[in-house]
């Protein structure tokens, strides 16, 4: 299939064909949902996903787990994560400069943003929000929250937005998208709780925890002795509200999109606001383990969606030629010189 995605992109260029091949690998490995939803794309359209998920996917584990081993979290100094994630911009601005750049997720990244004309922008907040989690423990309201996520999560929406194409002004649709992004970044931080603990970090807002009585240090005994008190429930279920708030504000977005990519981002739209209710029948237990979406909800939003991208292209070959009404992407075909 990865042959025939890049084929149908028109990628030939036999080193670039492998940086995205790479990030492909990234996306199947680390983000299933992510991955499934993007099977529903046209294929030409499935490397430069690969791309902007890869680039995203190595710069948070330089953050996180850097060299890709958690256990050896605690003996990577910030200094070092911090070299490694302004060697990663230095590449990436070669790249878009139009350079060749050293790393394969640079190198597909930056050979999508010419491709979709993708603002440059997008990546400079995205990894100036990487470089404060090098340092930031905690962030005291949603406000404070809200800051951090434009680069962490509202910018991915807007970088998918050139790729997806829309029946609206891109304009029109922006809000949306970055709201969406907003939504899933939310549920992961509901889901990841106790990961992100052992990191250092809660991304749950301080005051939010502390309306309903929480604290760091009640959140680390929970986690140490595997109980979930019902002050902590309470207040994972507030942040649940502010999620679930976040997916009600980005659907309207979701018909603003061509309609031949809407499969692929109403079913991660499901999926992933079906990981709020896995948190919720789990017993709210995110401090001890993860929550997943079941394989059989997962199978059938699939179906779902496979359903709708097969009327969808069916529509659109009916469509008499030069129909207006939607804007899909015009890739450009960068020359492709390494």
């Amino acid at each position: 299939m990865t042959a025939r995605e890049l084929d149908a992109a028109g990628i030939t260029e036999p080193r670039l064909r492998d940086a995205y091949t790479h990030c492909r690998r990234l996306n199947a490995r680390h983000g299933r949902t992510y991955f499934l939803a993007t099977r529903l794309l046209p294929p030409e359209r499935r490397p430069a996903v690969h791309a902007l998920y890869g680039f995203a996917r190595h710069a948070d584990d330089i953050v996180d787990v850097c060299d890709g081993d958690l256990r050896r979290l605690a003996d990577t100094g910030t200094e070092r994560r911090a070299a490694a994630l302004d060697r990663l911009a230095d590449d990436l601005a070669l790249g878009l400069a139009g350079g060749t750049g050293a790393a394969p997720v640079t190198l597909a990244l930056a050979d999508t943003s010419r491709r979709y004309g993708i603002d440059h922008g997008h990546f400079t907040d995205f990894l100036g929000s990487m470089r404060s989690d090098l340092t930031v423990t905690g962030y005291a309201d949603f406000a404070a929250l809200r800051a951090y996520m434009h680069g962490s999560a509202a910018v991915i929406g807007l970088q998918m937005l050139p790729v997806l194409g829309t029946v609206a002004s891109q304009e029109e649709a922006a809000p949306y998208a970055a709201e969406l992004g907003v939504a899933f970044q939310l549920t992961n931080f509901l889901r990841d709780v106790g990961e992100d603990l052992d990191r250092g970090r809660i991304y749950v807002p301080q005051d939010l925890l502390a309306a309903h009585g929480v604290d760091r240090g009640l959140l680390r005994r929970c986690r140490d002795t595997g109980r979930t008190e019902r002050h902590v429930v309470a207040a994972l279920r507030a942040f649940e509200a502010l999620t679930r708030a976040a997916y009600d504000r980005a659907a309207p977005g979701i018909p603003l999109l061509d309609p031949v990519t809407r499969p692929c981002i109403r079913t991660a739209f499901v999926l992933y606001r079906g990981i709020l209710d896995a948190v919720a029948a789990d017993g709210w237990a995110v401090l001890h383990r993860r929550a997943v979406v079941s394989r059989r909800r997962r199978a059938l939003t699939a179906a779902d969606g496979l359903l709708r991208v097969t009327a969808a292209r069916l529509a659109a070959r009916r469509r008499p030629p030069g129909s207006p009404g939607v804007a899909a992407p015009s890739p450009a075909r960068a020359k492709e010189s390494l």
